[in-house]
């Protein structure tokens, strides 16, 4: 990845992974039906607070929340910016 962005502390960048296109009959779903995706890979990490030490490392595929992080675009690419306790589970 060369993407040149360092979350601090107990941060994490998500990169979400693309949302589904079509249903398992093979229905196509259009782009404002989407669901928002709940699942992507850690791509950066901050170094965790004194007390707390990070336990997700780059390249974990994760569970978040629906509304969980901020979006933001980096070089043309979506992404999102959340705190570790935003995650639910590594997969």
């Amino acid at each position: 990845m060369g993407l040149n962005i360092k979350p601090l502390a107990d941060r994490v960048l998500v990169e979400p992974a693309p949302a589904e296109t079509k249903t398992a009959s093979g229905l196509i779903i259009p782009d404002n039906a989407k669901e928002k995706p709940q699942k992507g890979t850690v791509v950066a990490i901050g170094n965790g607070t004194k007390d707390e030490p990070l336990t997700v490392k780059v390249g974990d595929t994760v569970l978040y929340g629906k509304y969980g992080g901020t979006e933001l675009k980096l070089e043309g690419k979506d992404y999102l910016m959340m705190r570790e306790s935003d995650i639910m589970a590594i997969v």
